[in-house]
């Protein structure tokens, strides 16, 4: 029998160990990476922010914003914030932006990851120009789609019957009480989180997300009629039609022939 040489023993048992430890750290890390990519679409980002691609490709975790925000709403990510480290958020439901007119946040910005272009108008600052996110009702949740009188999260907007609005309807379920449910105008929110900070149920029933994450859009190939400049963008457009038995009829012999129902 082969005598087993010891010292190489050892060292094939110390390589594996090796290996393995390296295969766990691997692991942990590209778990952390992906984590970390998940909680960084839903982050909410200070006035004038890049798309968040661009944003983290320009921000160099000085942290200048954070220190010029006079309410404190501003944090930098920390080791196990599940963010990506060293840039700037704001929790919402802890302390929302309150929409300071002259965005000290971002002209200290020195890469242009705050773009003061994007808040400004005619060459003056202006933060109901910012698009930090759009608030998001839950009807299931919110005690105003029950019946309940609530209208904080109306009251809390600084963009009073604009950015939030409340929509009357009868109570069919009592018969003598209105719902006031409030309804989000994304064209006109901020994304400050004043709503949901103001929010009454245990969990907010309003919350903030990026822009990018609940906003639909219609695709190129769909014009508004009554835009003038969507109809220019395809004036010359040339696309193939197909008509269908039922498309080739006029509107009314189609309604009519009921053949044509499905």
């Amino acid at each position: 029998m082969a005598k087993v040489d010891m010292s190489d023993r050892r060292k094939f048992l110390l390589s594996m160990a090796r290996s393995v430890g390296l295969a766990g750290i691997g692991a942990l890390v590209w778990s952390s990476v992906l984590e970390e990519s998940v909680h960084a679409s839903l982050l909410l980002r200070p006035p004038g922010a890049l798309k968040e691609e661009d944003f983290l490709k320009s921000c160099i975790k000085c942290g200048l914003c954070v220190s010029a925000c006079p309410y404190d709403t501003l944090k930098l990510a920390a080791p196990g914030d599940k963010k990506p480290m060293g840039t700037p958020f704001f929790d919402a439901r802890e302390i929302p932006c309150y929409m300071c007119e002259d965005i000290p946040c971002v002209p200290v910005c020195p890469t242009g990851a705050l773009d003061e272009s994007s808040v400004s108008s005619d060459g003056e600052l202006d933060i109901n120009l910012a698009q930090m996110g759009v608030a998001v009702v839950d009807p299931y949740a919110c005690i105003a789609f029950w019946g309940i009188q609530c209208d904080a999260c109306y009251r809390a907007c600084p963009l009073l019957d604009q950015a939030i609005v409340l929509e009357y309807g009868r109570n069919e379920r009592t018969g003598k009480h209105a719902f006031l449910k409030p309804v989000v105008v994304p064209d006109v929110c901020t994304g400050c989180g004043m709503c949901e900070h103001a929010c009454i149920t245990e969990k907010a029933s309003i919350t903030i997300l990026p822009r990018e994450v609940v906003m639909g859009r219609a695709g190129d190939h769909y014009v508004k009629g009554w835009d003038k400049q969507d109809q220019e963008r395809v004036k010359n457009a040339k696309a193939k039609i197909t008509t269908t038995e039922i498309s080739s009829k006029s509107a009314i012999d189609s309604l009519n022939d009921e053949s044509g129902l499905y």
